[in-house]
């Protein structure tokens, strides 16, 4: 017998509440606070679910830049005729627009990071969401 399984990115960051509030936003999902004050669940419709936790001694990560690994991408994933609109969406809630320097022309997957540093990217879907 297999074990039903599920799995949650979990994000680190100094300020868990306002990093759950941003992505809550950004997805279309709730920001709930557990048991532990320091973990604030993302929870919505079409399976989102991730977790943010505070880290007292949290330093964002400096990807691009090849000295640093990226730690942690998430991906997000809208419809084509949508991508213009779920990036205006993103940098109005705070995320900040990146470049990895390889980019040219128009392009279906754009970089971001969130305002605690993370890097996601809002992709096209190669099916409908």
């Amino acid at each position: 017998m297999t074990v039903k399984k599920t799995s949650v990115l979990v994000l680190d960051c100094a300020e868990p509440h306002d990093l759950a509030l941003f992505y809550a936003r950004l997805l279309g999902a709730d920001a709930q606070v557990g048991q532990e004050p320091d973990l604030v669940e993302v929870v919505g419709g079409a399976g989102v679910h991730l977790a943010i936790r505070r880290d007292h001694g949290y330093a964002p990560p400096s990807w691009p830049r090849p000295e640093h690994a990226q730690q942690a991408h998430l991906r997000i994933i809208v419809d084509l005729a949508d991508l213009d609109e779920a990036e205006r969406e993103a940098v109005a809630l705070g995320a900040r627009p990146m470049s990895t320097g390889t980019e040219a022309g128009p392009y279906e997957a754009r970089l971001f990071s969130d305002p605690a540093g993370h890097s996601f990217t809002i992709a096209a879907a190669v099916w409908s969401v």
